[in-house]
């Protein structure tokens, strides 16, 4: 897939585990799990900005391209 998340890089640089990362977005471990080992299909834009909000960063900083 040629979206890449790079949730995990993002919170290990803010020193935060994934509980208090989901805790803090509002979504279950479960589904952040699945964002950070990149099987999600789709993302909100909702949720994309509340981890935005929670990592101090841009989405650019948590979604990544590389081509096939």
């Amino acid at each position: 897939m040629p979206i890449v998340v790079n949730i995990d890089v993002m919170m290990a640089r803010r020193k935060m585990s994934a509980g208090e990362l989901a805790e803090r977005v509002g979504i279950t471990p479960a589904n952040l799990s699945i964002l950070k080992n990149n099987k999600a299909k789709a993302i909100r834009f909702s949720t994309l900005e509340a981890l935005c909000k929670a990592l101090d960063c841009k989405p650019a900083d948590i979604l990544d391209y590389t081509e096939d």
